[in-house]
């Protein structure tokens, strides 16, 4: 166990983390100059094309120094602030983390929030200090924001570079001397963590695990913690670039198991795995449930998928188990169901991955957060769904959920920061100065108001320098109301949101101009309204096509026009009756994009 080093990587997005385990796999040789290519670990598609990571990949590295050979897991983390889960899980299988950060950029807001996490796992820190190859890099700026977070020595912080390769061999030396060997009784009742699963459509589900005590051996008859089911170890082994199988794992290793599981539902993250002859008493601590923030409704285009679209999605709930789903239905589309996302990016990033790699069709409803509604007969029910609200005069009052957010920017963009959180109901809290030209600003805000585009927006004032990242910190009593969409007098309920009074009026009047250019004309005049319980806010009409019905008529006389005229105004009338607006695609996506 003295030779078995556990490790992840945390930085924030796009500082390099990728590229610097391409050269921790370059230099360890686990990796032949074959197989190599940028970003090795980032093995899906999407990541690919989109330059960030998703999933946290693990990867066993063998390095040979005096004549000892070390075993180095590595567990590579997502960056952005929606996958925040994946690092949280990785953190809770290692001994220590190396914390990187950019040279040319500086400190980020989710490397703090990540580092947090870490030094509360009592995880040992390594700061790195990536890109130094490039021409705006400022060590020395960067250095002093490392100690004044750390605390730690200038000779600690490594200087490296991802690209060229420099100060690989520091890295490596320091996981060797610095990172504690994992702890554990290879002789006591096994104890291991399932930390991530996916499903494979030959074997089954396959979990990978960090086993804490105890050893487990090929065929072992083991059972898991929560579910109480038990399973033979059909293959276990650790994770190169592919499945290596072995005959036994002990305390402090990382590999796989396949016990041949179909079912998704008997796999949770968080698990413990023992023995079914000498179970551990009690299983693994420390492992948190993640809270969804963002609600939205996810139907299949056709309604004869739904079963498909089920198992679909708890085979990417195995894979990320951050997603939370259940079932509902919709007037205007179907049966459906309401999914649990982290954030905008994650809900998009679930929506490609449904489309990609089971290729599924789907319509994602408005999203939205859960309220808290305090009922007149002091009941207290959490809405996810703008359909779900009781009846106005049910309602006491409603609260919504506030975060605490930091932002740190340079300091010529704070005005503009300023001006989005407050536009976005926000509260200053704080206001820090780092260094001349680095600000730290901290806004108390509403979490619906950033769910749409603040991040989006956030960026684009800044000129793409400014992090954000926020904690969940408790509700507050708000004058929120429900917003319906009405299609000639009958509500989409897709399309409903709960949103905060002041903003409802020119919400509802944008969402009626974009739906009246994006729903297709009809023979007969639709009507698009937006309205608060029975009061009409906003109303757009769509004109009808018209059809030419007197052009067979030349000549004659006028009363045969009449005639025609006549006949088309009640056939009109009647095609208003009974015709139905269908609502397209289009129009549910743009609605989230109104800005």
């Amino acid at each position: 166990m003295k030779y078995i080093r556990n490790f992840c990587i945390i930085a924030h997005i796009d500082h390099g983390k990728s590229t610097l385990a391409d050269r921790l796999l370059q230099i360890t040789g686990t990796v032949s100059e074959k197989e190599l290519q940028e970003q090795t670990l980032d093995n899906m598609d999407l990541e690919r094309e989109r330059g960030i990571t998703i999933k946290s990949h693990v990867i066993q590295m063998e390095y040979k120094r005096e004549d000892k050979k070390f075993l180095l897991n590595l567990i590579d983390t997502p960056g952005h602030v929606d996958f925040s889960y994946e690092v949280s899980r990785s953190i809770a299988a290692c001994e220590g983390a190396l914390l990187m950060i950019d040279a040319t950029q500086g400190i980020q807001a989710q490397t703090i929030s990540v580092l947090y996490q870490a030094i509360e796992h009592n995880l040992e820190i390594i700061p790195v200090m990536n890109k130094m190859d490039m021409e705006s890099a400022m060590p020395d700026e960067v250095e002093d924001q490392i100690i004044d977070l750390l605390g730690c020595d200038r000779e600690d912080i490594i200087r490296a570079s991802g690209r060229t390769g420099l100060g690989i061999d520091d890295i490596l030396e320091a996981i060797i001397h610095r990172i504690p060997p994992p702890k554990g009784d290879p002789n006591a009742p096994l104890q291991a963590l399932i930390f991530d699963s996916m499903f494979n459509s030959y074997r089954g589900i396959i979990a990978t695990f960090r086993i804490m005590n105890g050893t487990l051996r090929h065929q072992d008859h083991v059972k898991f913690f929560s579910t109480d089911h038990d399973y033979h170890a059909d293959e276990i082994g650790i994770l190169r670039l592919e499945r290596h199988p072995r005959k036994e794992l002990r305390a402090g290793d990382v590999g796989y198991i396949i016990s041949g599981i179909k079912s998704s539902s008997e796999v949770k993250v968080g698990d413990t795995i023992t023995h079914v002859e000498n179970p551990c008493n009690s299983p693994i601590e420390g492992f948190k449930h993640v809270k969804p923030m963002v609600f939205a409704g996810i139907y299949p285009v056709d309604a004869d998928d739904y079963e498909e679209l089920r198992v679909s999605i708890e085979k990417l709930q195995l894979n990320d188990a951050s997603l939370s789903f259940e079932p509902e239905s919709s007037m205007a589309l179907g049966f459906g169901f309401r999914c649990g996302f982290l954030g905008l990016l994650h809900m998009e990033i679930i929506q490609e991955r449904l489309d990609r790699e089971f290729d599924m069709d789907v319509i994602t409803t408005v999203p939205n957060v859960s309220y808290n509604v305090y009922t007149t007969k002091d009941e207290i029910i959490e809405v996810h769904n703008p359909s779900g609200l009781p009846p106005v005069n049910y309602i006491d009052y409603i609260e919504e959920p506030i975060i605490t957010a930091q932002i740190i920017s340079k300091t010529e963009f704070v005005g503009g920061i300023m001006k989005l959180c407050i536009d976005k109901r926000g509260i200053l809290k704080n206001q820090i100065y780092l260094t001349s030209n680095r600000v730290e600003v901290t806004f108390e805000l509403p979490l619906a108001e950033i769910v749409f585009d603040f991040y989006d927006k956030l960026k684009s004032i800044s000129k793409g320098y400014a992090s954000f990242d926020y904690q969940i910190t408790g509700y507050r009593k708000a004058d929120l109301v429900r917003l319906d969409i009405l299609l000639n007098g009958e509500m989409v309920d897709a399309l409903s949101t709960l949103i905060h009074r002041d903003n409802a009026y020119s919400f509802g009047r944008r969402i009626c101009e974009k739906l009246k250019e994006l729903i297709p004309r009809q023979q007969f005049e639709i009507a698009i309204q937006a309205a608060i319980g029975a009061k009409i806010i906003a109303r757009e009409t769509i004109r009808p096509l018209r059809k030419d019905v007197t052009a067979k008529c030349y000549g004659g006389d006028i009363s045969r026009k009449r005639k025609l005229l006549e006949k088309q105004k009640k056939g009109k009338k009647r095609m208003r009756q009974v015709g139905n607006v269908e609502v397209p695609q289009t129009a549910f996506l743009a609605v989230l994009k109104l800005d």
